[in-house]
């Protein structure tokens, strides 16, 4: 059944999105979508690096993504610039280095829009075991953080006061955002991978009571539109990535119809962002 490439590609989205969902919730409570931007940007200089070295693709986009981790960290602590002008400047900066050292790859092809917008139907065996592998390395690491990560957002001073190191939990919590990029770069695109990330928790947060369930929500809505999506593209010949999107679009949209039983809802899951 493996063989199937549609099959193959059903797997690696829907194993994307499990965990891009719950990723996904702490980014829209800490107000992190820049960021989420950044990171993705960062990964096409990642991709330069490894067709320059000949260095495996996953290692070499988390390695650039984590450094813009730590880049980041160290930046914000000297107080010279604020978050969102950093933001900016490493984004388009990684993007920018990364276009330019592909453009003197003159002997290498490279498939940029494939980078660009994924191409989750040329998913082998190898790419489902690294996103299922990884994945589950990055539930299990974020249900180790969640309890520190989750004060945090709620309350960094409080947290800290508590001992539970939210500095440490914010670092560790940027380097698995740089895992989830470094897989599922493949899958949905540089340029629409925090989409993913955004999408299904926004819409998850229209129902969801506790912040549990909104990582649990958008875990399922990021699965089920990574399955609209392909077939989606396979109905009407779009590409599978943007398709991906807009099917998560479309849940958003199918979302804001107003529903008055979930409205204590909305207001128990959204209240995180108006602490934070």
């Amino acid at each position: 059944m493996l063989d199937d490439f549609f099959f193959r590609a059903v797997l690696a989205g829907v194993g994307v999105a499990l965990v891009a969902g719950p990723l996904g919730c702490f980014v829209i409570w800490r107000r992190m979508a820049y960021f989420g931007d950044t990171m993705a940007h960062s990964a096409l200089l990642g991709i330069a690096l490894s067709l320059a070295l000949e260095w495996p693709l996953l290692l070499c986009v988390f390695a650039i993504a984590a450094v813009i981790s730590l880049l980041l960290t160290g930046l914000q602590r000297r107080g010279t610039l604020s978050t969102d002008s950093l933001l900016g400047i490493l984004s388009h900066s990684t993007l920018a280095i990364g276009l330019v050292l592909l453009a003197f790859m003159t002997t290498v092809r490279v498939d940029l829009l494939g980078y660009l917008f994924g191409d989750i139907l040329a998913v082998s065996r190898l790419d489902l075991a690294m996103i299922w592998v990884g994945g589950a390395l990055v539930l299990a690491g974020l249900a180790m953080l969640w309890r520190p990560l989750l004060a945090a957002t709620v309350n960094e001073e409080l947290a800290a006061a508590e001992g539970l190191s939210p500095g440490r939990a914010r670092l560790v919590f940027m380097l698995l955002m740089a895992l989830v990029i470094a897989i599922a770069m493949k899958i949905i695109g540089i340029l629409l991978i925090t989409a993913l990330l955004i999408i299904p928790a926004a819409t998850a947060r229209r129902f969801a009571a506790t912040p549990e369930m909104m990582a649990c929500l958008a875990a399922g809505f990021g699965a089920l539109a990574a399955v609209g999506g392909l077939y989606l593209s396979l109905g009407f010949d779009t590409p599978s990535g943007p398709s991906i999107v807009v099917a998560a679009l479309g849940l958003f949209v199918l979302a804001l119809i107003p529903l008055p039983s979930f409205r204590r809802s909305e207001e128990t899951a959204t209240g995180l962002e108006h602490r934070s």
